[in-house]
Parts: structure tokens; C-alpha cells; sequence
């Protein structure tokens, strides 16, 4: 796994993207893996990585020792999430006695620390676990008013979905960015499985249909959705958006050709 996150981020790294973030696991399993994972970036790359940071099973203690390493390595910039309940507290987020029961807590506590940049989750289609759309929205504005810099959306299909939650966001007094969560369809049943509240158009699954065994069709396919989504975004006035490549460098390097960006330097 590890050889091949640095190896998507070879391919990708001549497209200069704003940042690179890193999941917990991202070239192992634990926290101290990803940390030397987001160090080395720093250490051998021009990239910018966004170390994620969860609430899941630590302390306040040891969160603040993860922040210091990161701030010490030179990471600027956290995606600050609440983080999924391990299974064995069977599906229910329980927050550790001396932890942070929040990402809204998680997010005050890190700015009381280092005067670090902060990416936060957002939903447009709802968080599975809210008791109601309006209440999930309030929840984002916590992170926000916070400290949080921006938010990045969970992975969508609809541009009206996604447009519906950005007037909705305004009206409530959010104004800061809200980058929308770009998901290449790597796998139809994956993508099944992970969609939670996200609505699944029947022209996607139509598209899709008998290609999961078909990797090499899948992929074109895949490629030129995420490419129409993004063109459809673009169209409603959006600039900036966020890739869940899933350390897969083709697919996001496909779809930036098919909107017209270029590698800013020769790929090596």
C-alpha cells in the first residue's frame, strides 16, 4: 500500500494540486505510519499535505501530541473529522473518556494548539447518523465557527444535491469554502456500499451495469462520469475540487486531462 500511495502521488505531483490528504492507513495501519507517510511528503516532495486527525479511541493528551509531530514535521494544513466508530462499539460513536466528543471539539482544540489550516466533512445529502438535514447543517457550522477553513463534501452524484446543500449553507450563515467530494467509480459495488445517505442515479447504475468484472471498461467509463460531473460543476460556477483517488492515480490523472489540465512540469 505504501508503495503504491508514492507512486500515485509521482503521477499525480506535475498537476500541483493545492493538497494532498492523507487518510489514517494511508501506507499502513496505524497513526504512526501515516504520520511518517505525511512527513516524508513534506520532507521529499513540493506537495502539500492535509493529515487527517480523528476523535476515534484518544485522548485530548494524545491528539495534542499528533497535532505537535505534525506541526514539528511542517504539516499546515488537518482534515479534522469525528472519525467512524470502531466495531466493536457496534456501530456507535463513543468518545473516549478524556477525548473530544466532537469534530466541532476536535477542530477548538487544535486551533488552541497551532494556528494550523483546518478541512472539516460535510454532507450534502446528510450524515446517516443525523436526526434531521437541518441539524447536520447546524453541525458543520460548529466546525466552522470553530476555527475550520473549509469544509470537503462527502462524495455525491447530483449537482442539484449538491447546489440545493451550498444555497442552504449560505442561508445559515456559511461562507466558507465548501469543495465538493469528486468519487471515480473504481467499483460500483464499493461504491454501493459506502454511499450511506448519497443517492445513486439510476443512469449511473445503468452505465455501470456488468462492468465490475470488466476493470479496463470500467475505468474509461468511470473516467469520463467523474469528468461530466465535474464539467456540470464547473458550469454552476464551482473551481475547486477534491479527488478521493483512493491512492489510484489514473483515474484523477484521467479526468484532469479530460478537463483540460496539464502537468506543469514534464512527468518523470
Amino acid at each position: 500500500m505504501e508503495e503504491q500511495l508514492w507512486q500515485a502521488i509521482t503521477q499525480l505531483a506535475p498537476l500541483q494540486p493545492s493538497f494532498v490528504s492523507v487518510t489514517y492507513g494511508a501506507g499502513g495501519s496505524t497513526r504512526e505510519r501515516t504520520h511518517a507517510t505525511v512527513a516524508r511528503i513534506v520532507k521529499d516532495t513540493a506537495l502539500v499535505p492535509a493529515a487527517h486527525l480523528t476523535c476515534v479511541a484518544a485522548s485530548k493528551d494524545e491528539i495534542a501530541e499528533v497535532v505537535d509531530q505534525y506541526w514539528d514535521a511542517g504539516v499546515r494544513h488537518i482534515v479534522a473529522l469525528r472519525g467512524d466508530p470502531p466495531p466493536t462499539d457496534g456501530g456507535r460513536f463513543v468518545p473516549h473518556p478524556q477525548g473530544y466528543a466532537s469534530a466541532a471539539e476536535l477542530v477548538a482544540g487544535i486551533k488552541a494548539r497551532h494556528d494550523i489550516d483546518i478541512s472539516v466533512a460535510a454532507y450534502p445529502e446528510t450524515h446517516p447518523e443525523a436526526v434531521s438535514a437541518q441539524l447536520d447543517l447546524d453541525n458543520l457550522k460548529r466546525k466552522l465557527d470553530a476555527g475550520a477553513n473549509r469544509a470537503i463534501t462527502q462524495f455525491f452524484f447530483s449537482t442539484d444535491a449538491y447546489f440545493r446543500f451550498l444555497d442552504k449553507a449560505l442561508a445559515a450563515g456559511i461562507t466558507a469554502p465548501v469543495l465538493p467530494g469528486i468519487m471515480p467509480v473504481t467499483s460500483f459495488s464499493a461504491i454501493r456500499r459506502m454511499s450511506g445517505n448519497t443517492e445513486i442515479p439510476g443512469w449511473l447504475e445503468t452505465m455501470f451495469d456488468g462492468l465490475d468484472e470488466r476493470p479496463g471498461p470500467r475505468a474509461l467509463v468511470a473516467a469520463v462520469a467523474a469528468a461530466d460531473l465535474c464539467k456540470r460543476l464547473y458550469e454552476g460556477g464551482v473551481r475547486d475540487f477534491h479527488f478521493y483517488t483512493l491512492n489510484r492515480a489514473e483515474q484523477a490523472y484521467a479526468i484532469c486531462q479530460l478537463l483540460g489540465l496539464r502537468p506543469k512540469e514534464p512527468c518523470a
